[in-house]
């Protein structure tokens, strides 16, 4: 997963959206419909079912065009935007360096000179 930086206001934008239902969601929407291609037949091909949500508040927008049913892909497109903000809301954690324990050190230190150890005794022998 990648993090990305979320401004506050579009962090709360999406909060907010979160909040409203379906219809409410919809009417903060721009709605396109447009001609999806690919498989389908001749009925996906002619008329306009794909549907493209675009959120204004949070500048999030998601395509649906799997069905060859306008709403089916509309109900698809709004699941998809509530996943979307969802990700937007998620605040990732600060990450601090860290430096290991003297301890720790220590330990890597005497497993290296045994293995040095081990392989230099490994070529000794007579042939």
């Amino acid at each position: 997963m990648t993090t990305t930086t979320t401004s506050p206001t579009r962090r709360q934008a999406a909060r907010d959206a979160l909040a409203l239902d379906d219809e409410a969601l919809l009417k903060t929407c721009e709605v396109d419909y447009f001609i999806a291609s690919g498989p389908g037949g001749q009925h996906r091909n002619t008329t306009a079912s794909g549907v493209r949500l675009t959120h204004a508040a949070t500048e999030l927008s998601v395509s649906a065009t799997e069905r060859r049913s306008q709403t089916q892909n509309k109900g698809v497109a709004l699941e998809r935007l509530r996943e979307g903000l969802k990700a937007l809301t998620i605040v990732p954690k600060v990450r601090r360096p860290t430096r290991p324990s003297a301890g720790a050190k220590r330990r890597r230190l005497e497993g290296k000179k045994r293995t040095s150890e081990k392989k230099s005794l490994r070529g000794k022998g007579d042939w």
